[in-house]
């Protein structure tokens, strides 16, 4: 006959930590480890959810923001068509050809307007970086600095 396993006996739970004077420097070295570590893996997730966040709201912005290019760009043709065609016809006695040149260089005018306004805009935006988490990172740091010393 088979005996029935036997339940190993059940595992106490645990208590409160014993007071400070009473642990080794080995339960300080592993609880302040344990704690530096989840500290580490917290900063880093909030990192990450603040830059996934800015990320996406720049995809989307970015998105919309072609889309209405798009539909400016095709209203712009119609426009600047139609342009041509009564400079043409009432500046230049009806040659065409004079009306679409003027209206180019409109268009390339605005076009190094539009450039400008561009370029300027890059190199004011900021590039999306986890400000909260480097800033809860070094209030950390100096957390720890005044407390060794």
């Amino acid at each position: 006959m088979q005996e029935p396993p036997q339940n190993p006996p059940p595992i106490p739970p645990p208590g409160p930590p014993p007071p400070p004077e009473d642990r080794t420097l080995a339960d300080l070295v592993v609880e302040v480890s344990e704690n530096a570590s989840t500290l580490v893996r917290e900063e880093i997730e909030l990192a990450k959810a603040e830059v996934s966040e800015k990320v996406s709201k720049l995809a989307r912005g970015a998105g919309v923001g072609i889309a209405a290019g798009a539909f400016a760009f095709l209203a712009l043709i119609m426009i600047l068509h139609g342009i041509a065609w009564v400079l043409g016809e009432k500046l230049f006695s009806g040659n065409i050809w004079a009306g679409y040149f003027v209206t180019a260089a409109i268009f390339l005018l605005l076009a190094a307007l539009a450039g400008w306004i561009a370029s300027k805009a890059l190199k004011s935006g900021a590039p999306p970086v986890p400000e909260q988490a480097i800033e809860e990172a070094k209030l950390t740091k100096e957390m720890l600095e005044r407390e060794t010393s």
